[in-house]
């Protein structure tokens, strides 16, 4: 398959991820880096080798399909429509955007150009996530009738060196975390029909806990423990709790529950682990996980699918319309929680067809292990 040209603007901590890991997808060839401060780029490119260019020239450089958007969420819509303006299809971190009506521009100006738009997290096409999905189409679980979806931390404060930005607008649990949960269970029982979401007034101000800055406060602008539960269009609910306000808890992270068995999902922010599964009746038993992608770091798959995709003409996995969804439920939770009532969910995307459905697909990807 003929490689697909690849421009990354935003050359912050999560671009040296990507890069290692799309050192393992041949269908993903890396043209030029940029970011607003050029001294960022020229450092990613001169550990990678990859030439960095001002925005505009990467924008402009013919060879780029796909532009890799990995600026910060408050800027992702802007520049995922600078992208869009230059021809490109967009991938982008996650979320989509910080608002679901601002998202939906991207989406919308995607489609009139006849391009596309991705986005992350694309952990659930990990090995552990897709044997998850296996085990549910199966119809091991029967009916799904519920499940739980936990994170809960005492907050980023503790550890990282500028926390700032995770209580600023665009921050916050749900923000920052919720988008790997919320898409994991898509992934496992489809979209979500209705919201109902709840949270305390938060502490306005936090102290940092971590070098250079120890002791300073920082202002809190967002939710920082947000509970409530999701109802799925097949019917099952999900309880959900993301915080940055606990100090610690006995929660796993995904549990799904089913009329005939639970299944207990590992942690979806990673791509491996292994999924556990109780028979009513039985004992807990692992699922075993024969998909790839169980055993590493692979951010990047669900670019090298959205790459594999355009010369395949096919759908992607990683898709905005699913990014949007998420970033709509993720919102409800705030709207629910202002107003009292259950918040309904307009958006239906399609459920990701698991990696396994598209052997072609399977063996390009496999490359990478």
């Amino acid at each position: 398959m003929r490689p697909v040209g690849i421009g990354i603007i935003g050359c912050g901590n999560i671009s040296a991820a990507y890069l290692k890991a799309a050192r393992g997808f041949p269908v993903l060839a890396i043209r030029a880096l940029a970011d607003q401060r050029p001294e960022a780029a020229q450092a990613r490119g001169a550990e990678f080798g990859i030439p960095a260019k001002s925005v505009e020239d990467l924008l402009a450089d013919p060879a780029i399909e796909i532009v890799l958007n990995l600026t910060i969420p408050a800027a992702h819509v802007e520049v995922g429509l600078r992208i869009l303006e230059a021809g490109k299809h967009a991938y982008g971190e996650k979320p989509l955007g910080i608002d679901f009506r601002d998202a939906r521009r991207l989406t919308a100006e995607a489609e009139r150009r006849g391009l596309r738009v991705g986005s992350a997290p694309d952990t659930f096409l990990g090995g552990a996530h897709q044997a998850a999905r296996r085990f549910v189409d199966e119809g091991h679980l029967g009916q799904p009738v519920g499940g739980s979806a936990v994170f809960m931390c005492p907050g980023h404060e503790r550890w990282h060196p500028d926390p700032d930005f995770y209580y600023k607008r665009g921050g916050g649990p749900m923000l920052d975390m919720g988008p790997y949960y919320i898409t994991d269970l898509v992934n496992l029982l489809g979209p979500v029909s209705r919201v109902v979401g709840l949270s305390p007034e938060p502490r306005r101000q936090r102290p940092i806990g971590s070098e250079p800055r120890r002791g300073q406060l920082i202002d809190v602008e967002v939710p920082t423990h947000v509970a409530g539960a999701l109802q799925f269009a097949n019917g099952a609910v999900v309880t959900m709790a993301m915080s940055f306000d606990v100090a610690g808890h006995k929660h796993l992270p995904l549990e799904v529950y089913g009329t005939e068995g639970s299944l207990t999902v590992p942690d979806p922010n990673h791509f491996g682990g292994t999924p556990l599964f109780l028979r009513k009746g039985g004992e807990w038993e692992e699922v075993a996980v024969t998909e790839p992608f169980a055993d590493g770091n692979y951010r990047s798959i669900g670019l090298a699918d959205m790459a594999s995709a355009i010369r395949q003409e096919r759908p992607h996995r990683a898709s905005g319309a699913l990014a949007l969804h998420v970033l709509e439920v993720m919102e409800a939770f705030g709207r629910s929680a202002e107003t009292g009532a259950a918040i309904a969910i307009e958006t239906r995307p399609e459920r990701p067809t698991p990696l396994s459905a598209d052997p072609s697909l399977t063996g390009i990807l496999e490359e990478a292990i």
